[in-house]
């Protein structure tokens, strides 16, 4: 049986980098990995070469734990650095706060502090907000610190302001937390190797994203310091994130690492969403509200032009009320998609 192509190749939006499909490189490394027999649950070969190459990119006390999504990786992590009591400081945009079900707090039992930001990102200064209350036994123990990076804005963390984030955490023992959903887009703006901006920043566990740069369905837990976060070999079955045939989940992280695709697709992801904001940079009837940072724009337009621009190039409202929408670029993106969709948006803005 020929299942046929149920989709149009060629339709590009410009509303999520999860709306891109898989990578090419990626699916040539699923089926590099296929035939035979392996190990299952970890024991496989492909497993094995991913936990080399983890402390290789992130330290030699790193540990990965390859998981199925990214909600999942973000809880397994908090869980993994908060007792039962234990209480999270986030940015109120984070993704664990606005974006996750309730996830965190129905499944892992923990409380989420948050902080309002005009850019997503936190500072030793804002986490002390919420960073209270120790032995107070009718307040939620605030013991971790989660950051975004780069952030639900777009927003971005220098190695320094996160040294600064966890220098305030530890010396009040809070973990440090990163969802990582697009550490790859960050490592690309920053121009530097992951671990300056997250073992040698002091952070201690990581949900370092795939989904959004090319993979099919994988994520994972990055352990930096193991003495921070504990029971992940035991967590992730609990938390239904254990792959059986783990070695498909591996080979597509380790083809992110080879040859620096994740980074070089990243950037390319970063590259566009800079083209298409220097394309409008000046557009009457169009503002920026952030930073572009790495791979997301966000915008101020007429809401009725919004709704037109919607209906031939799909994307997001992110603050309807005031007439803000969020424009993602992903790994695929091309210069003609970009040039395309600037047409559009200058034709139903009429200039």
């Amino acid at each position: 049986m020929t299942i046929d192509s149920l989709h149009d190749a060629g339709l590009r939006a410009f509303a999520s980098d999860n709306y891109a499909g898989v990578h090419p490189e990626v699916l040539a490394a699923i089926g590099a990995a296929n035939g035979g027999h392996q190990v299952s649950y970890g024991d496989d070969v492909y497993t094995e070469r991913l936990r080399e190459v983890v402390r290789e990119r992130f330290g030699e006390r790193a540990e990965v734990f390859p998981v199925f999504n990214g909600t999942g990786a973000n809880v397994m992590a908090l869980t993994s650095v908060l007792p039962r009591w234990g209480a999270v400081v986030a940015a109120a945009t984070a993704h664990i706060n606005v974006d996750e079900g309730g996830a965190p707090e129905r499944m892992a039992g923990l409380k989420v502090l948050t902080v309002p930001t005009p850019d997503g990102k936190l500072t030793p200064e804002l986490v002390a907000t919420q960073a209270f209350g120790w032995g107070n036994e009718h307040r939620a123990q605030p013991l971790a610190v989660s950051v975004s990076q780069t952030t639900e804005m777009g927003t971005l963390y220098t190695p320094g302001e996160l040294r600064a984030l966890c220098d305030f955490a530890h010396e009040r023992g809070m973990a440090v937390h990163v969802d990582g959903a697009r550490l790859w887009n960050a490592a690309a703006a920053l121009g530097v190797p992951f671990r300056e901006f997250t073992t040698d920043a002091g952070v201690d566990v990581v949900s370092l994203g795939g989904t959004k740069a090319g993979l099919l369905g994988v994520e994972a837990v990055v352990v930096l310091d193991p003495d921070r976060a504990t029971g992940l070999r035991y967590l992730r079955k609990l938390m239904m994130q254990l792959p059986s045939k783990m070695r498909f989940a591996s080979v597509q992280l380790l083809a992110l690492f080879d040859d620096d695709l994740g980074v070089r697709s990243a950037a390319h992801a970063n590259a566009m969403a800079a083209r298409l904001r220097a394309a409008l940079e000046s557009v009457p009837g169009l503002g920026f509200t952030q930073e572009t940072a790495a791979n997301a724009l966000f915008v101020t337009l007429p809401i009725e032009v919004a709704d037109r621009i919607r209906e031939r190039v799909r994307f997001y409202d992110w603050d309807r009320a005031r007439g803000e929408v969020r424009w993602m670029t992903a790994w695929d993106t091309t210069e003609s998609d970009v040039d395309r969709f600037v047409a559009v948006i200058r034709e139903e803005l009429g200039v």
